[in-house]
């Protein structure tokens, strides 16, 4: 039996379906990151799991016993918001240690637990300081010292890193993985963001409308997506998805479907020595890779990426070539008609 398991979970708004019969299975230590665009549904059934939201059909269970309708008090979870929701007016230990104080836990216990989390989370200095004192980033790591107290048995992260820089979000994003293999906790983390759902998930569940559209490894999504939506999601820049009469040499492509290439299959040669001509729109230079939008004629440019930087000139003319078996093939629904061969590894 999974470890949580949520069994035809439904919300509804009003007459708006807002969760429509969600099922999933989470395992005892699973970092899960739940993705999609925005008015998909994570949040809302993050707080449906939580307990901050009623449920209107379906049930949820954690560890054998059912908390479908338990108040969040009751469910043995512990949230991170993203706002931090700290209390201005306590210190650092007071903030962490509120919780157990008002389950009027053994203060012994307490100042060991909060002691623990802030060694983990390298806030020991920091711990008589009120947040004003600190930077967003530290404050972050003091609401997840606030939840870690609690020895949940699952941590809830709603975007804990949209309110920092980009720096941060680098930074605590490697904090929050290293801590999940420190703790070994059962771990869901809701973001918009699919960088973050690549570098921290065991598996993404992808959503759309409050439904799950794909649910798997980040590697398996990024190499076989259940449909167009998820092929175009995953990804930075996005695949490549254009009708099939535009692009040349692909068996199998339905009249009114659509291929997908990834960036990283396109490459960039002299103009009339591919099937693909175009001419260069914008150049962007990373510094370790390169990205080159290349306007072909169609309704939107295709996009190739270089490991590499480029001698390419915006206007020049070029050409563009692929292997044939690296591209997706969907119908005229977004289907998968043909998936990509995958890439071969050392």
């Amino acid at each position: 039996m999974a470890y949580l398991q949520l069994k035809g979970i439904e919300k509804f708004f009003g007459t708006q379906r807002a969760i429509k019969g969600i099922d999933l299975s989470i395992d005892p230590g699973e970092f899960i990151v739940f993705v999609g665009p925005s008015g998909c549904g994570k949040s809302t059934l993050l707080r449906l799991i939580a307990g901050l939201e009623h449920i209107d059909g379906g049930e949820l269970s954690l560890d054998g016993k059912a908390i479908t309708h338990l108040p969040s008090s009751k469910r043995d979870l512990a949230m991170v918001f993203q706002s931090y929701a700290l209390y201005p007016h306590m210190s650092v230990a007071e903030n962490m240690s509120f919780a157990l104080k008002l389950a009027k836990a053994d203060p012994k216990l307490i100042a060991e637990k909060v002691e623990n989390a802030a060694r983990i989370l390298n806030l020991t200095q920091y711990l008589q300081r009120t947040p004003k004192e600190l930077s967003g980033g530290q404050r972050q790591r003091v609401a997840i010292g606030r939840a870690i107290v609690r020895s949940p048995k699952v941590f809830l992260f709603d975007e804990p890193l949209s309110n920092l820089d980009a720096a941060l979000r680098g930074q605590t994003r490697v904090e929050i993985a290293k801590l999940h293999r420190e703790l070994g906790a059962t771990t869901i983390y809701v973001t918009h963001d699919q960088v973050e759902a690549m570098t921290l998930a065991d598996r993404v569940v992808v959503l759309r409308d409050g439904q799950i559209e794909q649910v798997g490894t980040p590697l398996e999504l990024y190499d076989k997506p259940a449909n167009q939506f998820v092929a175009q999601f995953i990804g930075t820049p996005q695949m490549n998805v254009l009708p099939a009469s535009d692009v040349p040499g692909v068996d199998g492509a339905p009249h009114d479907g659509f291929v997908g290439l990834r960036p990283e299959y396109l490459s960039v040669t002299r103009a009339g020595d591919s099937r693909v001509q175009g001419k260069v729109e914008l150049i962007e230079s990373l510094g370790a890779e390169t990205l080159i939008y290349v306007n072909t004629g169609g309704q939107q440019p295709w996009i190739a990426r270089l490991n590499e930087r480029s001698a390419c000139q915006i206007g020049q003319d070029v050409g563009l070539s692929f292997d044939p078996q690296r591209a997706h093939v969907f119908d005229a629904q977004g289907r998968v008609v043909r998936g990509a061969q995958a890439p071969v590894t050392a």
